[in-house]
């Protein structure tokens, strides 16, 4: 099996695509398949995978109303690092 990767928002996609349904739409072994999410050739993140779970777990901890509140006028103190 190979895969060919289309990008159908350029002019030469578009016409690829047109193409490749005129030549070739009802031959057996043939044929297209969209994309869909999580799919292996799906670009990577840029993000690391300790990031992801770090925001994770501060978007559980929000849901649970687990959150600190912050004095802008005395932000170190808030934190407790004064």
């Amino acid at each position: 099996m190979t895969t060919i990767k289309v990008n159908e928002q350029t002019k030469t996609g578009k016409a690829f695509m047109a193409m490749f349904e005129a030549f070739f739409k009802g031959v057996e072994g043939i044929e297209i398949v969209e994309p869909t999410y999580g799919q292996v050739n799906e670009e990577a993140s840029i993000y690391s995978s300790e990031f992801i779970e770090k925001v994770k777990k501060a978007e559980e901890n929000i849901k649970n109303g687990e959150t600190t509140t912050l004095n802008p006028d005395d932000i170190w103190g808030s934190l407790g690092l004064k």
